[in-house]
């Protein structure tokens, strides 16, 4: 075998020992890297993507970098008479014609073996529809996010360790604003599409050091990297891989799902459940085996559909999927009421709860099992329809409809639970229903005050006492007259401290002024004068 070293010094290591450097472990299989940085002028994408192509070999591609290299390499090519017909007349290439130099660019040998770092694109939702149109999808996107203050701020510093000029360079605060302005106006509709699409999207805080900004990409970057080696090793050696990270769009994903759809194998295998995972959009818990897609509910299925995908897919697989007829479909409020006349089952009370409290077999417990249906949880079944009592009896229904579609309502059932009109009650019915909480709070007060207003029962004292607590608590009444009679509230107690004041410092014996209490004098006046005003309004 012949076998080429990067140095001189490596070769000389290898003719020493070179049974030790044949028989190591085989490299993993390599996959070339595509990443796209972004992120508003002056944000430090091209530093980033500079030190990634140093550090990894990568092709650092930006698309005046795309254009100058047809326009150089190419300059007889239609493409490049175009280009040049554009700029000539002062104009900016269009982005068709970009993206066309784009794709040319990624032809390298560099590209196709080690990577490429595209600098700054795409910049708009039309750029990316033209790299989609053009298969050119980046791995990982990372946007640098930085703000406007820090940017300009930036700009400050670079220009004064440059000269001045007279006329305006790209660098000029005001073509600076309108880049960053445009960016901005842009950038949501992006991230929103490569999120949803390819889930390959990572906000970096721009706003710390260049290291430590470097650290957090090379993060990502080493992940993705793991996952795809991960991916490549399984899918060589014939194992099931998980998709996660691997740039997979719905449409591909729904046009490679395996026999059991978005449903998890894992679980209809195991236990006969119907668990939907189309609702998660996330690949977390995806994996391709046989050149299908299976999506599983959770990591734990995941990791056992990993370790034995045969024993969950035909031919092995315990239990088929069933015919979509026979899959319990949830409906919505419009589609409940389309399907109109037709009528609930179990006259909508809710089947699940119904039956798992007929496991009691106590006829008591039974009608309390018998509970009404929220029509926001309806469900059809059969060409049936089920209306369930929460999303967690929902779920069970759709996980299981076997076990709780066929019932039947017992022969008897409990008298319906109808409105009542809370002035329709008895008295005694109306302070239970109405006031009984707020009365109880009142009259623990009371109890716990024992108020006396002087001149006045013990018995009337206490009224007028949970009267005042009633208005000053009420929920129903406004902030002003809450506050009002807890006013009149407190001042209603502290003239019921009158009499326990002056029963302690009063004396059978006659003291001169001098001896009294500074406050003795003013509150026996006071208290004296309630004699024949009104204890609440006086």
């Amino acid at each position: 075998y012949i076998y080429f070293l990067s140095s001189k010094e490596t070769k000389e290591k290898f003719m020493k020992n070179p049974i030790k450097y044949i028989c190591q472990p085989k490299p993993k299989p390599t996959i070339p890297i595509r990443i796209a940085i972004l992120g508003p002028p002056k944000s430090g994408k091209t530093t980033v993507a500079k030190k990634i192509s140093s550090e990894y070999g990568l092709k650092c591609l930006s698309i005046g970098d795309a254009l100058r290299y047809v326009l150089n390499n190419q300059p007889d090519t239609e493409l490049a008479l175009m280009l040049n017909w554009h700029l000539h007349k002062g104009m900016t290439a269009p982005d068709e014609l970009a993206i066309q130099a784009l794709e040319l660019s990624l032809m390298g040998s560099v590209c196709n073996t080690a990577g490429v770092v595209i600098d700054g694109y795409p910049v708009t939702k039309y750029q990316v529809s033209l790299l989609e149109a053009r298969s050119i999808i980046p791995m990982i996107m990372f946007e640098l996010d930085v703000p406007s203050k820090e940017i300009f701020r930036r700009l400050l510093l670079e220009k004064k360790k440059e000269s001045s000029l007279p006329y305006p360079l790209h660098n000029s605060s005001q073509i600076i604003a309108v880049k960053n302005s445009r960016y901005r106006k842009n950038i949501g509709e992006i991230r929103q599409y490569y999120e949803v699409q390819h889930q390959n999207w990572y906000v970096i805080d721009g706003f710390h050091s260049k290291w430590w900004i470097w650290n957090e990409v090379i993060k990502k970057v080493k992940m993705v990297n793991k996952y795809m080696q991960i991916y490549m090793e399984r899918i060589k050696a014939g194992k099931a891989a998980c998709i996660d990270k691997l740039c997979i769009s719905p449409e591909e994903l729904i046009s490679r799902l395996g026999e059991f759809g978005q449903f998890c194998p894992v679980s209809l295998a195991e236990s006969y459940e119907l668990v939907d995972c189309s609702s998660n959009d996330s690949l977390e818990f995806a994996a391709e085996f046989r050149g299908h897609y299976y999506k599983m509910s959770s990591l734990e299925k995941l990791n056992k559909f990993l370790d034995n995908p045969e024993f969950y897919v035909p031919p092995l697989a315990p239990h088929p999927l069933p015919p979509t007829d026979m899959i319990p479909k949830r409906l919505t409020l419009s589609e409940l009421k389309s399907r109109f006349p037709k009528c609930a089952e179990l006259q909508g009370y809710c089947p699940v709860t119904y039956q798992d409290g007929r496991q009691r077999q106590v006829l008591a417990l039974i009608y309390e099992a018998l509970v009404p249906g929220n029509i926001h949880y309806a469900l059809e079944y059969r060409d049936r329809i089920y209306i369930c009592e929460s999303r967690e009896k929902l779920q069970k229904f759709l996980r299981s409809p076997q076990k709780y579609w066929n019932q039947k309502l017992p022969y008897k059932l409990p008298p319906l639970k109808e409105p009542m009109s809370l002035t329709s009650l008895p008295l005694p019915g109306y302070l239970e229903q109405g006031i009984a909480t707020a009365l109880i709070k009142a009259m623990n007060a009371a109890g716990c005050l024992k108020p006396k207003f002087p001149f006045l029962s013990v018995r009337r004292s206490a009224l007028l006492y949970i009267a005042l607590h009633l208005k000053a608590f009420n929920p129903n009444s406004s902030e002003y007259t809450r506050k009002k009679y807890k006013k009149k509230m407190e001042q209603f107690v502290e003239r019921c401290e009158l009499i326990t004041y002056l029963s302690a410092k009063m004396t059978k014996k006659y003291k001169e002024p001098q001896f009294r209490a500074i406050d003795f004098d003013h509150k026996l006046q006071t208290f004296l004068s309630l004699r024949n005003i009104d204890p609440v309004n006086g």
